[in-house]
């Protein structure tokens, strides 16, 4: 039988390796409250990415989500690869990295999706938290 401290880790664990991008999105509108976030569900342009934002200075730039879980490379679509090669301005990748312990958020801008692709979670991230997300998106 597992106590309450035990069910409640697992639980949480459970919840956070579970965590889909539209549950992720969700999440991020609660926290962004200075930005506008509309989801974009595209089947007709594929690569589209998942977020279109504007910020407070009527800045719009887009965000594609991803959720992997410990050190796994995201997995990205030729198509998606293709948006950010083309769009590399106010394009950006906000990767939610589940492990054992926490949840760890990392953003990185449209034209690192190269090295995304190759190296993973080891490329230099532009922000390593939320607040700092916001930060950098409400400054554009």
């Amino acid at each position: 039988m597992l106590t309450n401290y035990n069910t409640t880790l697992t639980l949480n664990l459970l919840e956070n390796m579970a965590m889909s991008e539209s549950v992720f999105y969700r999440y991020l509108r609660g926290q962004f409250k200075s930005l506008s976030l509309i989801r974009i569900e595209n089947s007709a342009l594929q690569g589209t990415p998942d977020l279109l934002i504007q910020n407070k200075r009527h800045t719009f730039f887009t965000v594609e989500l991803k959720v992997i879980k410990s050190n796994r490379k995201p997995k990205f679509s030729p198509h998606q690869i293709s948006f950010h090669v083309q769009h590399p301005k106010n394009s950006f990748i906000l990767i939610k990295q589940n492990t054992p312990v926490a949840s760890l958020y990392k953003l990185y801008t449209g034209d690192q999706i190269k090295s995304l692709v190759t190296c993973g979670v080891k490329t230099t991230p532009i922000a390593c938290d939320l607040d700092a997300c916001a930060l950098i998106f409400e400054k554009l």
